[in-house]
């Protein structure tokens, strides 16, 4: 059975892991192998934080009491709003936690207004991008690039979905 709610503190942890394992598996491979371990131990902790403030919304996905899923967005403007994390445990592709979680994202940004929804995702995660589409999404046509610290951007294209 997958369960869909708001994260509570008591989530932290898991969202941490689940964050990880989804890192390492899609991004990793993008950088040198010293650098790809940092980034994915710097997932592990951050969550506590972001689960607590009021502003953003956290939800996580779970199958048989085991958390394999959790977004993350914010308010961007009125009645819009970002994606900022949408991450599954590599254990959980496949499963349809995906497709639950963003269901149970998207109703709950609906409850609060939110009539649009965009996010980045890297342009060279096939998975990913197949999924956004798959969910709704349609590409902007807008791209920018990331670095994540290492000196090397990666591209993005961004997505949104209008929920009106």
């Amino acid at each position: 059975m997958i369960e869909v709610r708001r994260a509570t503190a008591a989530d932290g942890e898991a969202i941490g892991i689940v964050h990880a394992a989804s890192w390492e598996a899609a991004y990793a491979p993008f950088f040198d192998t010293e650098f790809a371990a940092g980034q994915i131990s710097s997932r592990l902790d951050r969550w506590h934080d972001r689960i607590a403030d009021p502003e953003g919304l956290v939800l996580v996905a779970k199958v048989d009491g085991r958390a394999l899923a959790f977004s993350w967005s914010m308010p961007t403007a009125e009645s819009e709003a970002e994606l900022y994390s949408f991450y599954g445990h590599p254990d959980g592709w496949g499963t349809g936690v995906a497709a639950a979680l963003m269901t149970g994202t998207l109703e709950a940004l609906r409850a609060q207004g939110i009539d649009r929804v965009h996010l980045w995702t890297l342009r060279d995660t096939p998975q990913s991008r197949r999924f956004y589409s798959k969910s709704g999404f349609t590409e902007t046509g807008a791209t920018t690039e990331r670095d994540f610290g290492d000196g090397t951007p990666l591209a993005q294209v961004e997505y949104e979905l209008r929920l009106s």
